[in-house]
């Protein structure tokens, strides 16, 4: 669960915005949607966030600094050593020579290292990276903290400077790892990518933490690859018969996925009822395309309990379909470990069914920086409000300006 999101200096995001998704318990009830934060606490998130804006407002960027941070906690060991990042700065001069800084809090185990361990606690992954000088990115600061329960405060599992010292809490026993962590740990990578290498236990939990995010947002290719896709679907029996199940259910006029081998490698094959032939993909819909492609997304997340990113999942989806694939995260069968969907959209009729704490506007100014805030927001805002007519009339903002 993730629920609370900063970002400056990246991408379109200037100055520093804070996404704090946390409700307090005079926030009524709603099962399944609104849940809480962590063991012991109160106060409660949703498990489904949806960003709106126009088109160029900032919406992918949100998800993209997500998307980023779970990269960076898995592969910027792997990441060849001085080329620059997958990501940018916002783009003017004066940025350009100014720090960017994402934080992120969740919700871990509080026991990390001891087996069997269920209960959780508030964790704080926090990420500075300075100037591009020399085509070359360095870490400033990195740090995760946690809180334990009994404590009153954040307390620090690692801490790492801009010259590559790292302080670590006691409880993690690195003792000689430590100096061979700092002996290998290059300035643009993460010390959970590196002790990762080192087989480290926690670093090894937390970067399966971060492989349970999943996105359709690409830091590092521009297309996603289609023979990957077919080629997890045919590796994946279980993920294929899932599909079956809910493309049935949802009604795109499917009636089976089929995974063959064909020239060399596999290609999907749709049949229909009333169809004496099956329809390779490429001649399907654009709407079963688009469901085909995010589902694998969708499905991993459910079953891990993780948190799938996903930037425009409305596309060519229709708005009767998208209301069922949400209610899977708030239906305990469906989603039994608790996993959470961030997307952004344009489908405003979904509107209807949201509430105020799961929406989320994008705004560019007239500078070309994005600002972010919640529904929930803005002053004055009732639970029983028709959203979707306010937004279209431009009540909440988020919305193009044309003429």
């Amino acid at each position: 669960m993730i629920y609370k999101l900063e970002i400056a200096n990246f991408y379109s995001v200037r100055e520093p915005q804070v996404i704090d998704l946390t409700v307090g318990r005079k926030v009524p009830e709603e099962a399944g949607r609104l849940v809480k934060i962590h063991d012991g606490s109160e106060d409660r998130a949703p498990r489904v966030i949806a960003i709106y804006g126009a088109n160029a407002s900032g919406k992918s960027n949100v998800l993209r600094a997500i998307a980023f941070l779970s990269w960076f906690v898995q592969f910027s060991f792997e990441h060849k050593a001085r080329t620059l990042l997958p990501y940018q700065k916002f783009l003017t001069e004066a940025q350009g020579s100014m720090p960017t800084k994402l934080s992120i809090t969740f919700a871990g185990l509080e026991d990390p290292l001891t087996d069997g361990a269920t209960r959780t606690c508030p964790y704080v992954y926090s990420l500075e990276l300075g100037t591009r000088s020399g085509g070359e990115d360095r870490v400033l600061h990195e740090s995760l903290h946690y809180r334990p329960s009994g404590s009153a405060r954040l307390v620090r599992v690692f801490e790492r400077d801009g010259a590559g010292a790292v302080k670590v809490a006691p409880w993690l026993g690195l003792g000689r790892e430590l100096t061979v962590l700092e002996s290998i740990l290059r300035p643009d990578a993460s010390v959970i990518a590196t002790l990762g290498q080192l087989n480290n236990r926690l670093a090894l939990s937390f970067v399966q933490a971060a492989n349970a995010i999943d996105t359709n947002i690409l830091l590092t290719r521009f297309e996603r690859n289609d023979f990957d896709l077919l080629t997890g679907y045919a590796r994946n029996p279980e993920l294929l018969s899932a599909l079956n199940r809910d493309i049935r259910r949802i009604d795109l006029g499917v009636d089976q996925v089929q995974i063959l081998a064909e020239n060399g490698g596999p290609v999907a094959s749709f049949t229909h009822a009333g169809l004496d032939q099956p329809i390779r993909m490429i001649f399907e819909s654009h709407g079963t395309q688009q469901f085909f492609r995010v589902y694998p997304t969708i499905h991993r997340a459910l079953a891990l309990g993780g948190v799938a990113v996903i930037d425009e999942l409305d596309v060519a989806i229709h708005p009767s379909v998208l209301p069922e694939i949400l209610r899977w995260f708030a239906d305990p069968e469906r989603n039994p470990y608790g996993a959470q969907l961030w997307m952004s959209c344009h489908a405003v009729s979904l509107l209807d069914g949201f509430l105020k704490e799961e929406v989320l506007f994008c705004e560019k100014a007239p500078d070309g920086a994005t600002q972010i805030y919640g529904l929930g927001d803005i002053k004055g805002i009732r639970r029983d409000e028709n959203f979707l007519q306010n937004y279209l009339g431009g009540v909440y903002g988020g919305v193009p300006s044309i003429g």
